[in-house]
Parts: C-alpha cells; sequence; structure tokens
C-alpha cells in the first residue's frame, strides 16, 4: 500500500478538491436521524473523468484489492453479493458476476473496470490479506481467558458533553438530569474495559471523552456547507439556526456545518484511528436507541423498548453508484468480516436478549435494512462506521432512552446489585448492557477457540 492511502486526513484532501470544480448531485435529509446525504462530482482539471463520491469521501484505489485475487470462490461472492451486501439491487453495469470472475464498474465516466478472480475451490484460494485475526485462527485459551490475545476496540457512540444538544441526542424531562446519548455510552464502555481484559483481551478506546476525536469544527465546514446548499436548490442559505423547532433549519449553513463536523469529519477520523493505530481485531459500537421524542424540553415518553445488534452490508443501490462506497464494500467482502462478524452479532444479541427482556426491534420498512443471522435481532445496514472500519464491527442498539423504563433507569444512574425500579429490582442499566456483551463474548470465543489445559 501507498502512503498516500495511509493518510487518514481524508477530509482535508477532498475539501481542498472542492475548489477545483464539483457539481452536487443530490440532497437527501433524512429526519428521523438527522442526517445529510450528498454526492460529489470531484474532478482536477487533468483527470479524465470525474470521481462520484459520498460525503467527505476519498478517492478510492482500486488497485488494493488485488491482493485479494483468488481468496474467494464464486460461490461465497455470489452469496455475499445478492444475500448480504446488495440485497436492494444495483444497476446491471456496476457489478457482473461470472463463472471464473468477477467485473466491477470503478468509474462510469471513463468504463474503467476491475476483475476479480475467483478461487476455484477452497483448497486453492489464497490467504486473505488483514490486519485483523478471526477467532478460528486465534490459539487455544485458557477457560477463564477466552479474550486473551484478542485487540478490541470500544467506540461510545457519539459525543455527550456540550456537543449533544448540536448532535440532537439530548432530552430533559423538567429538572431531571438531562439523557446525553454519548455519556451513556461513554459510561458503559469504561464498565465494560476493565471487564474484557480481566478475560484476556487488549482493550482501546476509541473515543474516551466527551470532545471529539476529529481536529475539526464546525466552521471549518461553513463554506462546503453553503456551497452544498447553493447546489440543492438554496440560492441564498440563511447563517444560523434561529430556532431549533424550524422545520427548515436543515436548510441553514450552521445546521449543515454541523452535520459535516459531528456525523461526517468525525466518524471518518474514527475510522483513521481504527484502522491505521489501534488495527483491533473487533470494534464494538455501543449506542442508546430512541423513539421520536419531539420537543426535546418536553420530550415524549413512551411504552416502547427493544434491542437490535447491526452489521454491514444491506447497501442501497443509490448508495452504490458512489465510487468510494462501492469500492469500501468490494474491500470489506473481500475481507470476509461478515463470516466474523455475523455469529458474533448472533451471540451478543443472544445474551443481550437474556440479561435485557426486550424484545427485537423491528424496522417499520425494510428499505434500508436486510434482517440476517438466526437471533431475529440482527440486520445488515450500511452505516459509514460499519463500513469503514476495517475489522468485524458489531453495532449494538439496546434500549429506547425515552421509554418510561429505559428513562427511569437511566435517571438512577450507576451501582452495584440491584434497586427498586418501576417496582421491580434491576441492576443498574449501564452495568445490564456490559454484562450482556461480556457475556455474549466469553460465549462466542470459548466454542471459537477451544480450550488449552
Amino acid at each position: 500500500m501507498t502512503n498516500d492511502e495511509l493518510i487518514p486526513n481524508a477530509e482535508v484532501r477532498t475539501s481542498l478538491r472542492l475548489y477545483s470544480g464539483f457539481v452536487i448531485l443530490s440532497s437527501l435529509v433524512i429526519r428521523a436521524s438527522s442526517f445529510l446525504l450528498v454526492g460529489l462530482w470531484i474532478c482536477a482539471p487533468s483527470a479524465f473523468a470525474a470521481d462520484n463520491l459520498g460525503v467527505l469521501g476519498a478517492r478510492p484505489r482500486w488497485s488494493v484489492l488485488e491482493h485479494y485475487q483468488k481468496t474467494i470462490t464464486h460461490d461465497e461472492f455470489a452469496h455475499l453479493i445478492y444475500d448480504v451486501y446488495c440485497t436492494h439491487g444495483f444497476a446491471p453495469d456496476l457489478i457482473e458476476v461470472n463463472t471464473d470472475t468477477a467485473r466491477i464498474l470503478t468509474n462510469r465516466g471513463s468504463q474503467i473496470f476491475f476483475t476479480l478472480r475467483f478461487a476455484r475451490n477452497d483448497a486453492s484460494r489464497s490467504p486473505v490479506p488483514r490486519l485483523w485475526t478471526p477467532a478460528k485462527f486465534l490459539p487455544p485459551a485458557k477457560a477463564d481467558k477466552p479474550l486473551s490475545g484478542l485487540r478490541i476496540a470500544l467506540d461510545p457512540g457519539h459525543l455527550g458533553g456540550e456537543w449533544a444538544r448540536m448532535e440532537e441526542r439530548w432530552f430533559q424531562v423538567g429538572s431531571t438530569q438531562p439523557v446525553q446519548e454519548g455519556d451513556l455510552t461513554l459510561k458503559v464502555a469504561r464498565l465494560l474495559a476493565p471487564r474484557l481484559r480481566e478475560l484476556g483481551a487488549k482493550v482501546f478506546f476509541v473515543r474516551n471523552s466527551n470532545e471529539p476525536v476529529t481536529a475539526k469544527h464546525p466552521d471549518d465546514f461553513r463554506e462546503l456547507a453553503r456551497k452544498i446548499l447553493i447546489r440543492n436548490g438554496v440560492p441564498q442559505p440563511r447563517s444560523d439556526v434561529l430556532d431549533p423547532n424550524d422545520p427548515e433549519k436543515e436548510q441553514t449553513i450552521r445546521w449543515q456545518s454541523e452535520i459535516l463536523f459531528y456525523r461526517y469529519s468525525e466518524i471518518r477520523r474514527r475510522a483513521a484511528l481504527v484502522n491505521f493505530k489501534l488495527h483491533p481485531d473487533l470494534v464494538l459500537c455501543l449506542h442508546f436507541n430512541a423513539e421520536g421524542w419531539g420537543d426535546p424540553n418536553n420530550p415524549t415518553l413512551t411504552d416502547i423498548n427493544h434491542l437490535h445488534l447491526l452489521v454491514n452490508g444491506s447497501y442501497l443501490e443509490q448508495e452504490l453508484e458512489f465510487d468510494d462506497e462501492r469500492f469500501e464494500m468490494m474491500r470489506r467482502l473481500l475481507s470476509h468480516a461478515y463470516d466474523e462478524e455475523l455469529p458474533l452479532a448472533d451471540t451478543i444479541a443472544g445474551t443481550m436478549a437474556r440479561e435485557t427482556q426486550l424484545p427485537p426491534y423491528q424496522y417499520p420498512t425494510t428499505n434500508s435494512t436486510t434482517k440476517v443471522g438466526t437471533s431475529a435481532y440482527v440486520y445488515a445496514r450500511n452505516l459509514l462506521a460499519t463500513r469503514l472500519y476495517r475489522c468485524p464491527v458489531v453495532y449494538c442498539e439496546p434500549y429506547v432512552m425515552n421509554s418510561k423504563d429505559a428513562f427511569a433507569r437511566i435517571q438512577a444512574g450507576d451501582y452495584e446489585g440491584t434497586r427498586n425500579i418501576n417496582g421491580s429490582e434491576r441492576k443498574s442499566i449501564f452495568r445490564e448492557y456490559a454484562d450482556s456483551v461480556v457475556d455474549g463474548l466469553f460465549e462466542y470465543y470459548s466454542k471459537a477457540r477451544g480450550q488449552v489445559d
């Protein structure tokens, strides 16, 4: 791999290219999760064809995939394409699966293709190049240290602290303690880390404070946000959000620059940390879920509470049109990360379900997800973190923060033993979360590795 590929500051390189000329293709705001999806055509003056990239995306280096020649059979590849990664279909010219090869479009403008050659069978396959170690290749471990030698990165979702309101991961009921998802996930991670170390794992934090990992700030993206809005039909975008309940706040430079900061720059910087410094065998993305709560200063509490986990997959047809997303998907597919993360996610889902007694979440539509595995709790979905982290990723989404039950437990804080919460003796919600994840990892790696005397 070249030095340029190892430079993690992708958002800086892309933002600089912005001024050499581009066309914004489209803007789609998903209000339920508050993020902006845009596409960029980035074209240097000497280029023959433009790169069609996602938000702050880096130009793909398709030559990297040469390292994966003959590492996968036709049947394995076809299964992953049709049943996991491209379940919503794709344009016929993007991926062509033949008997001995697959042909993948790298750039529509130049009509350049990458050809992947399949292994004829299991015996003839070449070794898969990767910086993480599957469980089956780890040596047997002592019964009380099933995670020995395993490198685990904990990624507490969001930021919390002073950033929670900006992220729209904040609500408060009366004078109670504000609920801030980034603070909750960090608390779980700090409980989880020593437990995993006791079982032999080397544990790293992707985030271990309420400060962002990226060195960027929202103001660094104001000019890019302004150009995005203009190119998407807002000729004179307002500068700031004057009212957080303004239905047109998405059309302000402030709102868009904040999205670019905490949604895209932050996650891409975390990916750089994971991929180029930490090199874990597994990333645990820790989140809490929520139903719509309306006004965060007067939120709606609900009786609904549920659990689900995510692995990477289920790319939308329009997402596959981006050259960088198509490349990142293909690199992930060829790394065989799914072979590790699906049984991991299924096992952790089982222990979390037993511990929390939560029912599986049912997505209201299947437009962005595909149910996978056998637990009924695991979905494939194309999220930035699950796509960019170059190792198995298990993305946990237990508890509805604004459910009456979870809210009461969050207000009770962390504690040892049990307390009476809403008429039942309950563990701290944070320890219940951590315990259930630990139990899943213990179960999976004990079975996958075997034991040594």
